[in-house]
């Protein structure tokens, strides 16, 4: 059986400390599918889930029987990463613990600056909005869990309904800040070597595309809708990915009229 990114099915170690198991759930905005993160100290049967992903009961059980699972961490609100908590939760009885309250189950949100100790690790809980406005990422002695803000491959698209690209930079920022030598462990796609040197790829590519959108709008005229951008800006990028493209384009529009 394969050992590297992607392997459905198969509880892969990436670091001393982390596991992942990805759930076969490969989409555009998915890529391979959602990576489920298992944290576990050596020698320890306790686990720390990270994103227990679709409700997809097969994929539930696996994660489920990596150990003891004693507590559920969620990266941010989108489906694919927390569609399966309800019945995870009823599943194993462990608290999960998020931003937003909707998710959280005996315990209380996840706040920034937050050290979490436990099942032999030590957790440090950094606010990275920008994908989302609930956007958590986690720092580990050794690498950095930064759900959608940060992926293994692509570029992260800013959800419009409350992302924002001034956020996403600042988040960026505190990225590079905390990672530097510290594996990246994204939401989806494989690992990445250092999490410093990738967001400052990431803030460097998305800089680069607000300049092209600027450009675009100065040709279009200040009332550019965002798929009007889009056909400049990404003409040459499967129309199958335009949709995401939108929603990223529609926030940084937003970013321009607002700076």
């Amino acid at each position: 059986m394969t050992s590297s990114h992607p392997a459905y099915g198969q509880l892969r170690q990436v670091t001393s400390s982390a596991s992942v198991l990805l759930a076969d759930n490969p989409g555009k905005m998915t890529l391979d599918g959602t990576n489920t993160w298992i944290l576990r100290a050596q020698g320890s049967d306790d686990v720390v889930v990270v994103d227990p992903g679709p409700k997809d009961s097969g994929h539930l059980d696996a994660v489920a029987a990596t150990g003891n699972v004693v507590l559920v961490l969620v990266t941010h609100r989108h489906k694919d990463h927390t569609g399966g908590l309800k019945k995870f939760y009823k599943k194993t009885g462990a608290p999960i613990r998020a931003s937003s309250e909707h998710f959280v189950r005996d315990s209380t949100p996840l706040k920034d600056g937050e050290v979490i100790d436990v099942a032999g690790l030590k957790i440090t809980v950094l606010a990275t909005p920008g994908h989302t406005a609930d956007s958590l990422s986690f720092v580990l002695d050794d690498a950095v869990l930064t759900g959608d803000t940060i992926l293994g491959r692509g570029t992260t698209v800013l959800d419009p309904k409350d992302g924002t690209l001034a956020d996403y930079l600042a988040s960026l920022d505190r990225l590079e800040a905390v990672g530097s030598g510290k594996v990246t462990l994204p939401g989806h796609g494989a690992e990445v070597a250092d999490t410093a040197e990738i967001a400052r790829f990431y803030r460097t590519h998305r800089l680069e595309r607000l300049d092209q959108i600027r450009a675009a709008v100065e040709k279009i005229g200040p009332n550019a809708k965002p798929m009007q951008v889009v056909k400049r800006v990404y003409s040459d990028v499967d129309k199958k990915l335009w949709p995401a493209a939108r929603m990223s384009v529609k926030a940084q529009l937003t970013y321009l009229r607002e700076n």
